[in-house]
């Protein structure tokens, strides 16, 4: 059984026991989460697709953590002018582990 929830403005695909990293949600380690915005259901051959949320559907997980991802490196110049700029950004986020999909 897996289903594919939204969060974040990106889509995951997800099944129970999955280990995921999503944008960074405003709930403590250990807590319980859920996700009410699931766009499809699968369970075996029957898949239930929303229009645009399957209606009823749900999607519980526990947070394990939160961090930062690599650094990524923005690097911009101008030839023949001069001028450089570095900047770097890591991105935070929530590591969750997928507990339940209910629908």
């Amino acid at each position: 059984m897996y289903a594919i929830i939204e969060t974040g403005g990106k889509q995951y695909k997800v099944a129970e026991g999955d280990v995921i990293k999503v944008e960074k949600l405003a709930v403590e380690e250990g807590q319980e989460y859920s996700f009410d915005k699931v766009l499809v259901v699968a369970k075996d051959s029957d898949v239930t697709v929303g229009a645009p949320y399957v209606a009823g559907a749900k999607v519980s997980a526990s947070v394990l953590g939160e961090g930062k991802a690599k650094k990524v490196i923005v690097y911009k110049y101008k030839s023949k002018k001069g001028f450089h700029k570095k900047k770097g950004h890591r991105q935070p986020f929530t590591e969750l582990q997928i507990k339940a999909i209910s629908l």
